[in-house]
């Protein structure tokens, strides 16, 4: 099983400095990959539901920084060499799909192939509008994008036409280094989102922190395998984890459920500095595993 960090790119203290230094200092020490949230905004008021707590809000404070992830991971691809960059997850319907296809590919490019694109609907509506896109439909819409992203990283002639874009007769350079292109990790739970993680996409990025909450997600992700005739452990399981919540039998309870990939959140490991909090959680598990 593989270790993650996580966010790169959110602190309440955040600096350029912290950005790298924590990267760098996960590579040092062993973690596989090194992950970021994604928001363009967030309203001081907003009705919409988040859907991964009981009030249905977010933690954290208003004016807290969020370096985009992509930008984030650029500059962390230049100080780090062998780290997996992730992002858990952009919000695909509301990004412009020939920036994120040109940009995800020249991150890959830059990084020798160590993007792991981390992709989910989204389910902030005021964001959506604020960004001008609609929040309606942003199924269909993420389907369709994916399925054109993956044209335009191909290297050849790329033509879509659908309800959404209008692509005709370009090529896109440089390609992925990744062939055919970053692994992308579905997130969410909700409606269609295990028959589109079993039919496109290479791994599953699961919105639970504990491996009871887990559990019953498992059962869906299987079910909709079945359907598309996939194999469900060529879907690659990477799932969040709380230290502070479970103790250590929690990572074998993960491992149990099939769980490739657990990303910690450095906020729940013991240390007075990220740098010491990774390279304690470091010594203390990743080396006995």
């Amino acid at each position: 099983m593989n270790f993650g960090a996580i966010p790169v790119n959110i602190a309440q203290d955040l600096t350029p400095s912290a950005m790298i230094e924590m990267a760098v200092k996960a590579e040092e020490t062993g973690f596989e990959s090194i992950w970021t949230f994604e928001h363009t905004l967030i309203p001081l008021e907003y009705e919409s539901k988040y859907p991964y707590s009981e009030d249905g809000k977010m933690g954290g404070t208003d004016d807290i920084p969020i370096v985009d992830p992509l930008i984030a991971l650029a500059a962390v691809a230049q100080a780090t060499t062998t780290i997996k960059l992730g992002t858990g997850v952009n919000v695909l319907p509301q990004a412009n799909p020939v920036y994120l296809a040109k940009q995800t590919a020249g991150l890959d490019w830059l990084s020798n192939g160590r993007l792991l694109l981390g992709l989910g609907l989204g389910w902030l509506e005021e964001e959506f509008d604020a960004i001008g896109v609609p929040f309606k439909r942003r199924g269909a819409r993420f389907d369709d994008y994916l399925v054109a992203i993956r044209k335009f990283w191909s290297g050849e002639t790329v033509e879509h036409q659908s309800e959404f874009i209008s692509w005709s007769g370009f090529l896109s350079h440089p390609l992925p280094a990744q062939k055919p292109g970053p692994p992308v990790i579905i997130g969410g739970t909700k409606g269609k989102a295990f028959d589109r993680i079993a039919t496109a996409g290479d791994g599953w990025f699961a919105p639970a922190v504990t491996p009871d909450l887990l559990a019953p997600l498992m059962k869906p992700l299987e079910e909709a395998c079945e359907r598309h005739g996939r194999d469900r452990s060529s879907v690659e399981v990477t799932t969040m984890w709380f230290p502070m919540m479970t103790d250590l039998d929690a990572l074998k309870g993960f491992e149990d459920l099939g769980v490739d990939r657990v990303i910690v959140h450095t906020l729940g490991l013991k240390g007075k500095t990220t740098e010491e909090k990774l390279e304690r959680f470091a010594e203390e598990v990743i080396a006995k595993q």
